[in-house]
């Protein structure tokens, strides 16, 4: 109809600051109300937006004015949040994953499509630059048939930074499950839906040791694999293989890679909107960086909720439930494989979302700010 989607946000935690600031840039949403558990930080996140209300979670999902969720909370209340928030009619925008489970996460779209609602889902890095204009680049034919890829994620492990790292050691926590997403929905953007997986994993430490803020130099129980590897058939046949790891130090491997019949292409970093495309064709010297060619310029948080808010009535958002669902049941099932040692079969499947075309959603900010100050 022309008018910005009327957005409320609960959830004021860190991630929620990379929100705001793309909020003030897009035209097609409209930040109304705000909510945490802890009112005070719904009030300093209020005070920054003129005509912003702070409201307790309840009252937020009851205004009026609020067209969707946007669910910052822990991945633990993802699916608690999104159901109440279906429940009183509104459309839901949750960072990843959609759910701690993929039985919850089939709660969320079950209900969502029982009361005519959008689901959508972060990540959507893989809506910018970056990985878009690789997939053009497939869908150009310039590294002929894909037929495999590789993904890579390296870390010596978060508690060298974060003050209460328990949470990455614990079953639900990890490599795959923690940075995964920003992998999966990448691969599966590149190169379609995923039907079988086999997966293997381990762990070095059976502890680790907070490396700063209050907590220093206490001792966490490991009790979940922290090196997991994992092998995915896509439905075109092209095998995808994950390396997600807090154990090894470093890697000097890209991000991710894809090899076709007739070239072979460097992807940028999933967890980034944007970066360098680099391609070796069949029979030439030396890699070319290839030009921007795709995706939403100069994107970030928040890019998801404006594509879903472009997104004609009846068709599935680029960054949706579907796409996010998909991912978290390929990620339970290689961790299946892994207790399992037996390869497991992928239940559900999902359309390889549009490709992007080159974009530019954001408006000038300064000029906004003076329109503002006039």
């Amino acid at each position: 109809m022309g008018k910005p989607l009327k957005v409320g946000i609960v959830g004021c935690g860190a991630i929620i600051a990379q929100y705001l600031a793309n909020f003030r840039k897009l035209n097609d949403l409209e930040l109304v109300a705000v909510a945490d558990l802890d009112m005070a930080r719904a009030q300093a996140v209020a005070g920054q937006y003129e005509g912003v209300r702070a409201l307790s979670v309840d009252e937020l999902l009851a205004a009026d004015d609020v067209e969707l969720v946007l669910n910052l909370t822990i991945p633990a209340a993802h699916a608690e949040v999104a159901l109440k928030a279906i429940a009183a009619g509104k459309s839901v925008y949750g960072e990843k994953p959609l759910a701690a489970t993929t039985q919850e996460a089939r709660q969320v779209l079950d209900a969502a499509k029982e009361a005519g609602v959008v689901v959508g889902c972060a990540p959507d890095t893989v809506l910018g630059t970056g990985i878009q204009t690789a997939r053009k680049a497939i869908d150009d034919g310039l590294i002929g048939a894909p037929i495999s890829a590789s993904a890579t994620m390296v870390t010596p492990g978060h508690e060298r930074w974060h003050p209460n790292p328990d949470f990455y050691y614990q079953p639900g926590g990890g490599p795959l499950l923690d940075m995964g997403p920003y992998y999966v929905t990448a691969l599966v953007t590149l190169l379609g839906p995923v039907v079988s997986v086999v997966g293997a994993g381990s762990h070095t430490r059976n502890e680790r040791t907070i490396g700063s803020g209050p907590r220093q130099g206490e001792k966490i129980p490991v009790t979940t694999d922290s090196h997991v590897t994992g092998v995915l058939t896509h439905a075109s046949g092209a095998l995808s293989t994950l390396f997600m790891s807090f154990d090894a130090v470093k890697s000097k491997s890209p991000n991710i890679e894809i090899h076709g019949e007739r070239g072979s292409l460097v992807v940028p970093d999933p967890n980034h909107f944007d970066g360098e495309v680099q391609l070796f064709s069949l029979g030439a010297d030396a890699w070319e960086t290839l030009p921007v060619s795709a995706g939403y310029v100069d994107a970030g948080r928040g890019f998801g909720i404006a594509d879903l808010a472009t997104t004609p009535a009846g068709s599935e958002p680029r960054a949706g439930g579907a796409l996010a669902y998909h991912a978290l049941e390929v990620m339970e099932s290689v961790l299946a494989s892994a207790q399992s040692g037996s390869a497991v079969r992928i239940g559900s499947t999902v359309e390889r979302p549009d490709c992007v075309e080159l974009t530019v959603l954001t408006a000038d900010v300064d000029a906004l700010q003076a329109q503002e100050a006039s």
